[in-house]
């Protein structure tokens, strides 16, 4: 190699570790513009047209990424990274087909990384094809007894089908909570709580805490012990109402206890099977005063219902587990005698209101303890599969759940209709993806049945 030369590859490799560093920091222009000067002096740099299709990605140009990535692939074929990215954007697009040539074709170059099986098992599951997604887990497990991805992806395979006991083991290959890192106190693992204090960490979503903080109730009758819960903000009022709780907090740094545990490590530590899940509701109540507040502004007569049709949008699954419009609910603006409540907390605009009728309550329901005080007042909920639903089952209150064809999250398993962790919901599920039309036409016919089934008692 000439100075030249290395002279070249020391400016490339200097613009790469700058990409490197802003892509730390998602700055992702500036990201891309180091990687284009790295890729100016050097065309055939496979590694930085791997990061520079994650980058690109990231802004929203799906086309281009794809373009680098295939270059990086060609250029350096023992490139996993490329590869895997490539599988994983493919497969947020449906291309299932090419997915799954790319990871057999990646599982031959590299037959000894557990990744690229581990990553095919993934796109099995979302194609439910179950039994191969496990073999391709316990295939990248095999490779690697450590690999903490494979682990986790078979936890919700096996959860999803019922298998608690091992699934609830997998499970805790998880990236544990960052609160976790400021808590002075030993994790609990099953030891005698009596006369004890215990700090239990919310982790995952809203409806994560949600449902399972109903653990609480068991830990109490078991032990008496003090409990004390870090949780969102939009939980902490909630929270607080609930006398299981001695103190609900934000911050972990501020928390004094003899043993913290993780919420989601709960259901291992009590041996929970498909036929012991504790679903006694409700198992989460609202202040009567905030609860009356509310009450007031429903009306009397008719049946009162709540929508939410949308979740969180940095969820991964959003895209097919919320509604993209409201005329999917449509046919329930036929039915007389039905009053519907925005219980979404996006505000909704007047035309999509008159799709359905619904009515906006006037005022902001600015936490969960303002959205649980609303649905204390109402006869059913209907919802995608978010936290609002989790919080309706948490009161006891009945449910109507929307769910996905495509990646329908593992508590509410495969085929049921029903729900063994909420005993008041009922599932309507999509028969092919996307098709959420069909989904509003059952509810529409259920609700109808359900308002002739009140009137004649």
């Amino acid at each position: 190699m000439t100075e030249t030369e290395k002279t070249s590859q020391a400016e490339s490799t200097a613009w790469f570790a700058q990409a490197l560093a802003y892509m730390r920091i998602q700055h992702w222009q500036e990201a891309e513009q180091a990687l284009r000067q790295a890729l100016e002096i050097d065309p055939d740099y496979a590694e930085a047209l791997c990061n520079l299709g994650y980058v690109l990605e990231q802004r929203g140009y799906p086309d281009a990424a794809e373009e680098a990535y295939r270059r990086s692939m060609a250029l350096a074929p023992s490139l996993l990274n490329a590869a895997l990215n490539l599988g994983v954007m493919l497969q947020s697009q449906s291309r299932f087909d090419e997915v799954e040539a790319i990871y057999q074709q990646t599982i031959r170059q590299h037959p000894d990384q557990p990744a690229p099986w581990t990553n095919l098992g993934i796109l099995y599951t979302a194609m439910q094809r179950d039994h191969e997604a496990e073999r391709c887990h316990r295939q990248a497990l095999m490779l690697n007894p450590d690999y903490r991805k494979a682990r986790f992806n078979l936890s919700y395979l096996l959860l999803r089908q019922g298998r608690f006991e091992e699934g609830w083991e997998c499970i805790e290959a998880r990236t544990m909570p960052a609160q976790a890192g400021f808590i002075d106190a030993p994790r609990w693992q099953g030891e005698p709580l009596s006369g004890k204090s215990l700090l239990l960490v919310c982790e995952g979503g809203h409806g994560d805490a949600l449902h399972f903080c109903r653990y609480a109730i068991l830990l109490q009758q078991q032990w008496s012990v003090r409990l004390h819960i870090v949780c969102p903000p939009a939980l902490e009022r909630l929270f607080a109402m609930q006398p299981v709780f001695e103190q609900v907090l934000t911050n972990p740094t501020k928390a004094q206890c003899d043993y913290w545990c993780p919420l989601l490590s709960l259901p291992r530590l009590f041996g929970t099977r498909i036929d012991n899940i504790p679903a006694e509701t409700p198992y989460l109540r609202v202040n009567e005063e905030l609860a009356t507040q509310w009450q007031a502004l429903l009306p009397e007569s008719g049946l009162k219902v709540g929508l939410v049709w949308q979740g969180n949008p940095q969820f991964e699954n959003d895209a097919d587990r919320s509604l993209s419009t409201l005329a999917v609910l449509s046919p329930l603006r036929q039915i007389s005698g039905v009053h519907l409540f925005r219980l979404q907390q996006t505000p909704v605009g007047e035309s999509c209101a008159k799709v359905i009728g619904m009515k906006d309550l006037p005022e902001v329901m600015v936490d969960f303890a303002d959205t649980a005080a609303v649905i204390t007042g109402l006869d059913l909920v209907i919802s995608v599969d978010t936290a609002v639903a989790h919080l309706a089952g948490a009161l006891g209150k009945p449910c109507w759940l929307m769910l996905p064809h495509y990646m329908t999250d593992w508590r509410w398993m495969t085929t049921r209709d029903d729900s063994p962790w909420y005993p008041t919901f009922r599932l309507f599920r999509q028969q092919l993806r996307g098709d959420w039309v069909y989904v509003g036409w059952c509810i529409a016919q259920a609700l109808q049945a359900k308002l002739e089934a009140d009137t004649t008692r």
